[in-house]
């Protein structure tokens, strides 16, 4: 469907109403999009990204529509499939189109579609390519979220064509947001799912843009945002180094004994005023499970032995925090075992990446006795007392 954005501004992208896993490794309980924009200067017109390319036949049935006398110019913002991954079929329909974009996405183009050297102009961070009375600004963003991710800007419009950052995996009718807590749910669980590893990178992009003057935001997913600074502002705040009075509990309990001291926990941190989140991941998908991490101050990982080590489902778990890094300063573990095992060290191993002060664990043989629940207690008040010091609580 084509959506005018404004003169000579439109959208002519794709919603994907049933995509439910993405990368087939996120899930998309929303569904998402994969947006993709004509401009029409008075000299030439440009296509800010492309589409799925199972989707290339919507794609290119859009632009037949608008009924362009010449299409000169895709920006590729960024090589993913979801972005540049119809590239191939677009230089084939168009064969005066060039593709533009910065040298390390070129080489990534190159390898991924074997787009030909002479179809990609190449520009660096700052450069503009005049339309004719329109002017597209390069922004080189790298490891937002890969190494050759840029944004496009257009100072006469005041329009910011971010790809992935600022955007949220949500399917909607609607070309804006008009439900704000829907879209920062989304957009909550898009950043941490993908963004979040990079928030050091995040905080200078961010202080990039405060020399741009942004009066509409254009993601390559999601609803177009007509008030920036409310996503601008939650950015800042999810990439901060401050975090909440908060722990996360992901956890497994299979004969019921890790789950008597995950209860008995959270009732504790509860009594001392801390917002918990309970997480029995077999129930849980993982996009909940990292939006939950984004915030909190402490971890706990909660787990059976299996064997020697954590039940795999938790060790999976350890494995997706130390790959996203949250801002966490604290860690722990509780479980139990039947005779033996290394649960604490195998766990401790998996989440390296992981700038935290480990608490000391909760780990019992077989049921919970009473000394096991004093032992939860103290746990929870060495939870109290850091969060208190850090000023939190």
């Amino acid at each position: 469907m084509i959506q005018k954005i404004m003169d000579e501004i439109y959208s002519v992208g794709i919603l994907d109403w049933d995509r439910r896993l993405f990368d087939e490794l996120i899930p998309l309980p929303d569904g998402t999009s994969y947006n993709a924009y004509i401009i029409k200067g008075k000299e030439k017109i440009a296509l800010i990204d492309t589409v799925e390319p199972k989707f290339f036949e919507g794609l290119l049935k859009n632009l037949q529509q608008l009924n362009l006398a010449h299409l000169d110019y895709v920006v590729i913002n960024h090589a993913e499939g979801d972005h540049a991954g119809s590239l191939p079929q677009l230089l084939e329909n168009y064969p005066e189109l060039k593709a533009v974009t910065n040298q390390k996405c070129k080489e990534i183009i190159m390898a991924l579609m074997h787009i030909p050297e002479e179809r990609i102009r190449v520009i660096e961070d700052g450069d503009t390519l005049d339309l004719g009375g329109l002017t597209l600004q390069f922004l080189m963003t790298p490891w937002v979220h890969w190494p050759e991710t840029m944004l496009t800007y257009i100072p006469e419009k005041k329009i910011l064509f971010p790809c992935d950052f600022l955007g949220s995996h949500l399917a909607t009718s609607e070309l804006y947001v008009t439900d704000n807590a829907r879209f920062l749910t989304a957009a909550k669980r898009f950043y941490a799912e993908i963004m979040m590893p990079f928030r050091k990178l995040i905080q200078n992009h961010l202080k990039k843009l405060e020399d741009y003057e942004i009066e509409i935001i254009a993601p390559s997913h999601g609803p177009l945002q007509s008030n920036p600074s409310l996503i601008l502002d939650a950015y800042k705040d999810w990439t901060s180094d401050e975090v909440k009075n908060e722990v996360a509990i992901p956890y497994i309990s299979m004969y019921g004994s890790t789950e008597k001291l995950v209860l008995a926990l959270v009732d504790a941190l509860m009594e001392r005023g801390i917002t918990v989140k309970p997480y029995r991941i077999t129930r849980t998908d993982i996009g909940e499970l990292a939006m939950g991490l984004v915030d909190v101050a402490t971890i706990v990982i909660g787990s059976p032995t299996v064997l020697v080590g954590p039940h795999p489902v938790v060790a999976y778990a350890a494995i997706l925090a130390n790959a996203i890094r949250p801002k966490a300063k604290f860690a722990s573990i509780v479980g139990s075992y039947g005779w033996k095992g290394k649960m604490v060290e195998q766990i401790a191993s998996m989440i390296g990446n992981l700038k935290v002060e480990v608490l000391p664990p909760v780990v019992i043989k077989g049921k919970p006795t009473e000394a096991d629940y004093k032992e939860i207690e103290r746990l929870a008040e060495d939870i109290y007392n850091k969060h208190k010091e850090l000023g939190i609580l």
